[in-house]
């Protein structure tokens, strides 16, 4: 337990013991004085209840608001150091594209090229970083973007780790309307699960929209009937021998949950198929 949460356990336990020996004190003076019956219980309790709890909230606002405030400096700083951090990267990254266009020399091409990877990489950590951090602290700001786009993009992202995966799509040109990068991760995390479960033999991924229903469907051996309701928990990996940590999936229904996508899982003979409601960001 880290001392911030020490502090206001501490000091809502002060609080509350407080309150309780002022009403309990008054609730025996009170009954001490006018005694208590069905006549006069209504008129003893309910304010004393209701003084309780205005005691309980004026010292808990006086008491803990140091801490609140703390938070908010915390996250201010917080937000104004990754905006600072997009700064330095872009800059670099677009020194070296200026600079490919000057120089032929193989070699230092190719030092460029690593230069630019090392920025692409340094500014998706900073795109996930303010994202995750929003999420903690502020509302999402949702936007329209086009289904066949997103999913164009993804697709793209594993060109280099799919191997002989063969990834098909039949995907119209929707509009949606919610948290783009948190919907652009759940596809990124779909298929990525997608390609490391698939079969070794001629696999297959196939991504197809129909009546607001996106699946997405890979040959492999289907999940157990009994880990359907727990594939999506956090950590839970059906098959070990795979890489990953088992959070993929977790943070798929988790971004479900909070944007009203319902999400289920077919399994078929020859593989399994996942299934998102979209009718809810159309």
């Amino acid at each position: 337990m880290n001392s911030k949460k020490r502090d206001f356990l501490i000091s809502i336990s002060i609080i509350f013991t407080f309150s309780l020996i002022i009403i309990l004190y008054l609730n025996y003076f009170f009954i001490s004085k006018f005694g208590l019956n069905q006549d006069n219980f209504i008129y003893i309790i309910i304010p004393l209840i209701v003084l309780g709890l205005a005691i309980f909230l004026s010292f808990s606002i006086s008491i803990l608001k140091p801490l609140f405030k703390s938070d908010e400096k915390l996250q201010q700083s917080i937000k104004e150091t990754i905006h600072e951090l997009n700064i330095p990267v872009s800059t670099i990254k677009m020194n070296a594209q200026l600079l490919q266009k000057t120089i032929s020399d193989e070699k230092s091409l190719k030092r460029l090229n690593r230069i630019n990877q090392a920025s692409n990489n340094l500014l998706k950590l900073y795109e996930n970083m303010e994202y995750n951090i929003k999420k903690q602290i502020d509302k999402i700001d949702k936007q329209e973007f086009y289904l066949d786009e997103i999913i164009a993009i993804s697709c793209e992202k594993f060109d280099d780790i799919k191997k002989n995966t063969i990834i098909t799509t039949n995907v119209p040109n929707i509009k949606l309307f919610t948290d783009l990068n948190g919907f652009e991760k759940t596809i990124d995390n779909l298929i990525s699960n997608a390609i490391k479960h698939n079969i070794k033999e001629n696999p297959l991924v196939n991504i197809e929209y129909k009546n607001g229903i996106l699946s997405v469907y890979n040959t492999g051996e289907k999940i157990d009937t009994k880990n359907l309701f727990i594939v999506f928990d956090k950590y839970f990996q059906e098959d070990t021998s795979k890489d990953g940590f088992g959070l993929g999936l977790a943070m798929v229904k988790e971004f479900c949950d909070k944007n009203k996508i319902t999400i289920n899982i077919d399994t078929l003979e020859n593989g399994n198929s996942f299934n998102l409601n979209l009718k809810n960001i159309l």
